[in-house]
């Protein structure tokens, strides 16, 4: 898996090559630049005779982009520099390299060709024209609002219909939580050193990064990967985690799951998640839902077999089932519980009952997270528990809240948790000691031991009513396909999430390019899911045999 890091991680790998492994600051710098450079090349052609306008300020960032400057100059273009502040301001290798910027003014007659300006916002008028523009204005240690002039510029750049280049991360992003606060640079291109940055993954920061490349700048590959602690999940991650199949299996041998959903009001919601846990691949689903329910679902389901359960007045699983669910989880590898069981006080008692005495592996989704929100009960040692004792061990369950559920779960606004999901998530995994799912975009699976992993496949199309059931299956599906491998139940688990969010996801993505993003609907992706494995597994029979 790709790492990704936070500012504090960047500074202090720059530090420690610095430090530990004598490579000096200004090699760095310098081999910044020209990566930028490079890219540029590879993604706009020649830049001979191309012109430039690089804006900098006066940090490193800056002092990136008058690397970039030379670089480009000596590769033919033309190319014009402006600096955002006095020269006087510019300290370290980015006052080093300015020095160099200024020789080459001073020996390059033609101003055409390369010209360096401390820049005011009336300048912006009478800028000189261009074909690409560079952003090397703020870097990875930016946070907070963009102030004038700087917002001027931005807002500048963004309206000159040139392709922009970002060097590092598009400036007004904060690499940290993906957030701008009022206007951020919305980037063609972005050059970011390295290593990828976590705010180039979420909220704004996906929106104005346009193509990213990562660029290699000598920093030893055992700092950037050393006790790192957030992971961009990748295909070839996904390939690995999924169980391979004996020539002898039977359909009992590959996962049982018992999926415990569905209402009068959601009737849906039981065949969109046992359909999708069928389709992952597992042997054999029962789906457990009101008996009342049973005539239209018989017609509607054909391999999924049907447990019909007493119902409440109001159309929602009875505690009188209790007994009967119990013996289909005696029967289960996995239970999927919570699509469309509905917050009737009858059937929260009975999921509460279910979940503090079921021992085996658990997906725990939508209502049946009503038990665990703030001034609820609270998950212990595998068991739920009043008095939330410490637990010792991590939980047995997967917890796959959206945002407004996660709200609820902690007592967090939903604009905070969206604000910094990635650290939030990691706090709620903590603290719920289970392997949490906070749906979005993009989904974060988060472990009790602190790691957590960003998803990489999935579109808008996706928030639409029912694809939680579909991930909800398909997590159960692929959990329960687990059962033979020989690894901690904790491995189980997070593999498990992360294998299903990003088959969900790619499943997403397929249905979106049959169906279209605004037309996708939640049986599309699960439809999709058998060719979203196809993807993953082709030539597995293959190389078995030749082996």
């Amino acid at each position: 898996m790709e790492n990704l890091l936070s500012s504090n991680e960047m500074r202090s790998c720059d530090k420690r090559a610095v430090e530990e492994y004598s490579i000096p600051s200004l090699l760095l710098m310098e081999n910044a630049g020209r990566s930028v450079v490079d890219a540029i090349e590879k993604h706009f052609g020649n830049v001979s005779g191309k012109s430039f306008l690089i804006f900098c300020g006066k940090g490193n960032n800056g002092g990136d982009g008058f690397v970039v400057a030379r670089h480009l100059f000596n590769r033919g273009a033309n190319v014009h520099v402006l600096l955002v502040g006095k020269k006087s301001e510019v300290k370290g290798d980015a006052k080093t390299n300015l020095e160099i910027v200024l020789q080459l003014q001073k020996k390059t007659k033609n101003t055409s060709q390369f010209s360096f300006s401390e820049i005011k916002t009336s300048f912006l008028k009478d800028c000189p024209r261009c074909d690409i523009i560079i952003d090397a204005l703020f870097g990875t240690r930016f946070s907070g609002e963009v102030r004038k002039p700087f917002a001027e510029i931005v807002g500048w750049m963004n309206a000159s219909n040139k392709p922009i280049v970002a060097i590092d991360i598009p400036s007004g992003i904060n690499s940290d939580n993906g957030m701008k606060t009022n206007v951020a640079v919305k980037a063609n291109l972005t050059v970011t050193m390295a290593a990828r940055k976590i705010g180039l993954i979420v909220n704004d920061g996906k929106e104005c990064l346009g193509i990213i490349e990562v660029a290699d700048i000598s920093i030893p590959k055992k700092l950037l990967e050393e006790k790192r602690n957030t992971f961009l999940v990748e295909k070839n991650d996904v390939s690995t985690f999924l169980p391979k199949r004996a020539l002898n299996v039977n359909k009992y041998s590959v996962g049982k799951v018992f999926v415990l959903a569905g209402s009068r009001q959601f009737p849906g919601a039981g065949v969109m998640t046992a359909t999708s846990a069928m389709k992952s691949g597992v042997g054999a689903v029962i789906l457990g839902t009101i008996k009342s329910l049973y005539p239209l679902l018989v017609k509607k389901l054909t391999e999924v077999m049907l447990e019909p359960l007493d119902e409440t007045s109001e159309g929602t699983i009875s505690l009188s089932s209790k007994e009967k669910i119990l013996e289909r989880i005696a029967w289960c590898d996995t239970l999927a519980i919570g699509p469309g069981i509905s917050q009737n006080e009858e059937t929260q008692r009975l999921v509460r009952e279910i979940i503090s005495s079921c021992e085996k592996l658990m997906v725990i989704d939508a209502d049946a997270l009503r038990g665990l929100e703030v001034g609820g009960w609270r998950l212990g040692e595998n068991k739920i528990s009043p008095t939330n004792p410490k637990p010792q061990t991590p939980n047995h369950f997967i917890l796959t809240p959206h945002t407004g559920e996660l709200s609820r779960m902690i007592g967090i606004s939903s604009e905070e948790i969206e604000t910094n999901r990635v650290e939030i998530a990691r706090s709620a995994a903590k603290k719920f000691n289970s392997v949490l799912v906070l749906k979005g975009n993009p989904t974060v699976i988060a472990t009790p031991g602190g790691n957590v992993f960003l998803n990489s496949t999935g579109n808008p199309g996706m928030a639409t009513a029912g694809s939680g059931d579909v991930l909800t299956g398909t997590i159960a599906g692929i959990l329960a396909q687990m059962k033979s491998e020989n690894i901690q139940v904790e491995e189980k688990l997070q593999r498990a999430s992360i294998a299903g969010v990003y088959i969900h996801g790619l499943a997403g993505d397929v249905a979106k390019e049959k169906f279209g993003e605004r037309s996708l609907m939640a049986m599309d992706i699960s439809d999709s899911l058998s060719f979203a494995l196809q993807s993953l597994t082709t030539g597995e029979r293959t190389n078995q045999q030749t082996n």
